[in-house]
């Protein structure tokens, strides 16, 4: 099986690190959230996005090379960081070599 690859080159990382008891708080917020990912999507911005640990313990986005105020911004405007879910969060670049 063939797995996606992402092009050499430099993208953005932003990682979420969630409350312990986030599946018992989530679901109010879980549409919206889900939603908001798959706008920044969709505008071709967030390549891919998904949780980290079972349970989850955080999330990981993968950017296109874009400003880094737009991840804060993006951050900022999650229904999941606004709801007080995400207890810390951190951007850093990524360069992806093959």
């Amino acid at each position: 099986m063939s797995l996606p690859t992402l092009a050499p080159g430099s993208y953005l990382l932003l990682s979420y690190e969630y409350v312990p008891d986030i599946l018992e708080r989530r679901d109010p917020f879980r549409p919206a959230h889900l939603e908001h990912a798959r706008a920044a999507k969709e505008s071709g911005e967030l390549l891919n996005v998904g949780a980290v640990g079972a349970p989850p313990t955080g999330a990981l986005f993968v950017f296109a090379d874009v400003d880094p105020g737009r991840l804060d911004r993006f951050a900022e405007a999650d229904p999941y960081v606004r709801a007080g879910l995400v207890t810390a969060r951190q951007v850093q670049p990524w360069t992806v070599v093959g």
